[in-house]
């Protein structure tokens, strides 16, 4: 007959347990966690990481941090994003 190991903490570690102590851990992992859900929707991960490798950096591009960002920055980012993007797709079809 098996016996499962009991769990002792280690006496140096503070462990503590309350309903809203992980939620900083959690909330760091949300990008990540999005992420995955997306990839699951793919046929292969080889695929899901091309297309989210590229995703990632338009989406970067063309949605700066809207909270930090005054009306007038926020005008001035999207507004370069654009025209990087304009060069950028000029250059491919030259």
């Amino acid at each position: 007959m098996l016996h499962s190991a009991r769990i002792v903490p280690a006496p140096i570690t503070d462990h503590r347990s309350h309903k809203r102590l992980n939620n900083r851990i959690e909330a760091s992992h949300r990008h990540t966690r999005r992420r995955e859900k997306i990839m699951g929707r793919f046929k292969s991960p080889g695929h899901a990481q091309r297309f989210l490798a590229t995703h990632d950096q338009i989406t970067t591009l063309f949605r700066p941090k809207r909270h930090r960002l005054s009306a007038r920055s926020f005008l001035h980012a999207i507004t370069d994003a654009f025209s990087f993007w304009t060069d950028y797709a000029a250059n491919l079809t030259a």
